[in-house]
C-alpha cells in the first residue's frame, strides 16, 4: 500500500471512528495535538537553515533577480486571490438575521504591532516563541549578509550538513502521518458542533467551493499555463504533503516537504542554472512570511458577516478593503478580522462564526495555503531562470475554463441557498424559547395591587419580616429583556429570575413575584413594604439614587442606540450622530441616559416614550432609532431583525445595574450587598451573564449524533 493510500485509510478510519464514538472521540486530542507538535518541531530550524545556506550561495545579481521576479509571482498570486474573494458573495442569497450581545461591540482593540512581528529585536526571543516572520526576516538579512564573505563555503558546508540533518528528521516524523491523521480526524468528527455548521452554512459551503476551485483548478492551472510544469506534476508529487497539511489545518509543518518537492520539479528544468534546483530553499520558506492566498481568502468573511447582518460592504469600498485586509494579513487571522470588521462598521460578534467555521474552514484554507507556496516555489523558480513562457491559446483556455467554473460555482450556490433558506429567521423562537439554567419551584407572578397587605411588617427589619412571613417579594417588570420577561408559555423568566430564585432558596423561604406597573412607582413600592427588593434589570443613576437605596452593582450596560439596518453608519460614532441634526430618536425615560446623549449630540431629537409604547413601535416598524443598552438591545434584534445594535466607538457611556431597596434598612442593603458578592464569587452572576446576555446554550445542548449513542444505543 503506498504512503498517500496509508493516508487516506487514516482519514477514513478517524472519521469513522468519530461518528462511531460522537463526543467521547475527545479521548484522541492528546494524540493529535502531540503528533501535530513532532511535525512543528524541525519547521523552524528548517526555515532558518533553507533560507541562510540557498542565499548565501547566491551572488548579489541572482539575490536581486530573485527579489523581484518572485515578488511579480507574489503579486500575481494575490491579485487571483482577491479577485476570488470579491467575487464570494455573489452566492448570498437575502436573509434576515440577529445574535445575543458581544462583549466585542464595545472592546476596543489594540492596535496591529506591525513593526514587533516583522522586526526581531531579540532573534533568539523570536526563535523560541515562534515568531515566524521575525525569524524569516533575520534569516533572509543574514542570508544576504553571507553572499560577500570570501570563506563562506566553510558555513555553508556545515549548513548543508545541518539542513539534511533536520530533513532527515522531518521525513522520520513524516512517517508517523497516517497515524496521527487518524488522530486528528478522529477528533474532529466525532466533536464537530453540528449545529453551528448548519448555522452558518452559506459561508461554510462557499468558502469550501471557492477553495477546492482555487486548490484543484486555479493556481495548478495557472502554473500548467505559465511554466512547462504539466497539471499533474504540479499536484501529483505533493499531494501527500498537501493532504497532511489539510488534515492537520497547519501549513507550517509541510515546508519542509514542499520544498524538497518543489526542487525536484524545478531541477528538471533545463535553463543552464546550475543553482535552479535550490531556488526552491528560498522561495518556499521565504513565501510563509507573506499573505497566502488562503489567507487572502478570508477577507471574503469580511463580505459575509456584512450580508449576514444586513451591513453589507459596499463595492466602492472594495479597494480600501483589499489594501487593508492585505496589510493586516501579514499577522493573525483572530486580530484581523476583527480589526476589519470594526473597521467597516460589520457587529463585532460575528465575529464568533468566524471561530465557529474555523473547524472546516481552516483546513481548507491550508490547503489553499499549500498549493499557493508551491505555486510560489515553481513560478518563481521559472521565473528565475526564464521559463516563464506567455502562450496565448493555452493561457486563453485557461481563462475561459476558470471563468465557467467560477460562474457554474457561485451560481449553483445561490440557486440552492435561496431554497434552502427560504424559512426565515428565528430569532424570536430562540429568545422566547429560553429556559432557565437551573430548575427550581414556579413562583406565582401577582400584581402589585393584589399583593398582600405589608401592614403586619411595618417598623420590623426586612429579613425579620421575610423570615416570619416565609415569603419573599420580589418586584419585577415583565418587559425587561433579558432579565425579566414572560417566555411563550407565559411564565416570567430571565437572569434576575434567577437571581430571584437563587435569593429565595439562600434565605430558605418561598419565592413571590410582584409585577410592578411603572418605573415611577419604586420608591412607594419599597417604601410600603409591598416588595422586599427590586430584581429587574434597573439602572442605578444619580436620580434614582436620591429616591432609593441600591444594592451594589452586579452587571454593567452600555448605552447603545438600536437602529433600522440602513441608519448603522449613521450611529456609528459620536461625531457621525452630530451630523444628523435634529434627527429624532426614542428612548426610555432614564434621565442618566438621556444626559450623557444631549451632552455628546445637543441636536439629536428624543422622544421620551414608556416600554409598551416601544415594544409596538419594534413590532410595526414605526421607529427608526431608539436609545437602549447594548444588552437590552442586542435580544431585540434577535425579535426585529430589521434593526441593529450600534454603540458609537468613542466614550462608551456605561450605567450599572443594581436592586433597589427601601431606604428604612441599611442592615438589609447590608446583608444584599454580601449576597451579590458571594453570588459573583461563586460564579452565579458569571454563569447567569453567559446564558442570559451573550446568549450561550440559548437553545439546550444535545449530544453530538454518534453511531454508539444513537444507533447502538449502548451509552445514554
Amino acid at each position: 500500500m503506498s504512503f498517500s493510500s496509508k493516508i487516506l485509510v487514516g482519514l477514513a478510519s478517524g472519521v469513522l471512528v468519530g461518528l462511531f464514538l460522537g463526543e467521547r472521540a475527545d479521548i484522541f486530542r492528546i494524540a493529535a495535538d502531540g503528533f501535530v507538535k513532532l511535525l512543528q518541531m524541525t519547521v523552524l530550524p528548517y526555515v532558518t537553515i533553507s533560507i541562510v545556506s540557498s542565499l548565501g550561495r547566491l551572488s548579489y545579481d541572482q539575490a536581486k533577480t530573485l527579489g523581484v521576479r518572485a515578488g511579480m509571482v507574489l503579486l500575481g498570486l494575490w491579485l487571483v486571490a482577491l479577485v476570488f474573494a470579491f467575487v464570494v458573495p455573489l452566492a448570498f442569497p437575502p436573509i434576515e438575521t440577529a445574535s445575543f450581545f458581544s462583549t466585542t461591540l464595545v472592546e476596543r482593540r489594540p492596535p496591529f504591532d506591525f513593526v514587533s512581528l516583522f522586526i526581531p529585536s531579540n532573534p533568539f526571543h523570536s526563535l523560541a516563541n515562534n515568531v515566524v516572520p521575525a525569524v524569516v526576516l533575520f534569516s533572509l538579512i543574514i542570508g544576504v549578509a553571507l553572499i560577500g564573505i570570501e570563506r563562506k563555503n566553510v558555513l555553508l558546508d556545515v549548513l548543508a550538513v545541518a539542513n539534511q540533518a533536520v530533513s532527515r528528521a522531518s521525513r522520520l516524523v513524516s512517517q508517523l502521518t497516517p497515524y496521527g491523521i487518524f488522530a486528528i480526524a478522529a477528533n474532529a468528527a466525532g466533536t464537530l458542533d453540528l449545529e453551528q455548521v448548519g448555522r452558518i452554512q452559506v459561508y461554510l459551503i462557499t468558502y469550501v467551493a471557492i477553495a477546492l476551485l482555487l486548490s484543484l483548478w486555479v493556481l495548478p492551472g495557472l502554473v500548467a499555463a505559465l511554466t512547462p510544469f504539466r497539471y499533474s506534476q504540479v499536484l501529483g508529487p505533493t499531494r501527500n504533503a498537501l493532504i497532511t497539511a489539510f488534515i492537520a489545518g497547519d501549513l507550517f509543518i509541510v515546508l519542509p516537504i514542499l520544498t524538497e518537492a518543489c526542487r525536484d520539479l524545478v531541477g528538471q528544468l533545463d535553463q543552464g542554472a546550475s543553482h535552479a534546483g535550490s531556488l526552491p530553499d528560498v522561495l518556499v520558506p521565504a513565501s510563509f512570511n507573506f499573505p497566502h492566498t488562503g489567507k487572502l481568502l478570508s477577507i471574503s468573511f469580511v463580505l459575509f458577516a456584512g450580508w449576514f447582518a444586513d451591513a453589507a460592504v459596499r463595492v466602492t469600498e472594495y479597494p480600501r478593503l483589499a489594501l487593508t485586509g492585505l496589510l493586516t494579513f501579514f499577522g493573525s487571522l483572530n486580530a484581523a478580522i476583527p480589526f476589519l470588521l470594526d473597521l467597516f462598521r460589520i457587529p463585532a460578534d460575528t465575529f464568533q462564526l468566524f471561530l465557529a467555521t474555523g473547524v472546516i474552514n481552516s483546513r481548507f484554507g491550508t490547503l489553499v495555503a499549500a498549493v499557493h507556496t508551491v505555486a510560489i516555489g515553481l513560478l518563481g523558480s521559472a521565473a528565475m531562470v526564464g521559463a516563464v513562457r506567455i502562450r496565448t491559446g493555452r493561457l486563453l483556455r485557461y481563462v475561459i475554463i476558470t471563468v465557467v467554473l467560477t460562474s457554474a460555482t457561485l451560481g449553483g450556490l445561490r440557486l440552492a441557498f435561496g431554497a434552502l433558506l427560504a424559512q426565515g429567521f428565528q430569532g424570536a423562537g430562540i429568545v422566547h424559547g429560553m429556559r432557565p439554567l437551573w430548575s427550581h419551584p414556579e413562583a406565582p407572578l401577582i400584581d402589585a395591587a393584589a399583593a398582600p397587605d405589608s401592614a403586619a411588617d411595618a417598623g420590623r427589619p426586612v429579613l425579620d419580616a421575610i423570615h416570619a412571613r416565609g415569603r419573599l417579594r420580589v418586584g419585577v417588570f415583565t418587559d425587561r429583556l433579558p432579565y425579566t420577561f414572560l417566555n411563550r408559555e407565559g411564565r416570567l423568566t430571565g437572569f434576575d429570575v434567577e437571581m430571584a430564585h437563587q435569593l429565595s432558596r439562600d434565605l430558605g423561604v418561598a419565592l413571590d413575584l410582584i409585577r410592578l406597573e411603572s418605573r415611577a412607582d419604586l420608591p412607594q413600592v419599597l417604601a410600603t413594604g409591598t416588595v422586599d427588593v427590586v430584581m429587574t434589570g434597573v439602572p442605578a443613576t444619580p436620580e434614582r439614587a436620591s429616591q432609593m437605596l441600591f444594592s451594589e452593582p452586579y452587571l454593567d450596560e452600555t448605552l447603545a442606540f438600536v437602529v433600522k439596518d440602513h441608519l448603522r453608519q449613521d450611529f456609528s460614532s459620536w461625531a457621525r450622530i452630530r451630523k444628523l441634526g435634529a434627527f429624532g430618536v426614542v428612548a426610555l425615560n432614564v434621565p442618566y441616559y438621556i444626559a450623557a446623549v444631549r451632552e455628546r449630540a445637543p441636536s439629536l431629537r428624543l422622544e421620551v416614550a414608556d416600554p409598551q409604547v416601544i415594544v409596538r413601535g419594534f413590532e410595526h416598524g414605526t421607529f427608526d432609532a431608539v436609545m437602549l443598552s447594548a444588552e437590552t438591545g442586542s435580544v431585540w434584534t434577535l425579535l426585529y431583525p430589521q434593526y441593529s445594535v450600534v454603540v458609537p466607538d468613542t466614550d462608551l457611556v456605561r450605567v450599572p445595574l443594581a436592586y433597589p431597596l427601601a431606604r428604612r434598612d441599611l442592615g438589609f442593603a447590608s446583608f444584599m450587598n454580601t449576597w451579590i458578592e458571594l453570588k459573583r464569587r461563586d460564579g452565579t452572576i458569571d454563569a447567569l451573564y453567559r446564558h442570559w446576555i451573550l446568549g450561550r446554550d440559548a437553545v439546550a445542548h444535545r449530544p453530538r449524533w454518534s453511531v454508539i449513542r444513537d444507533v447502538l444505543h449502548w451509552v445514554e
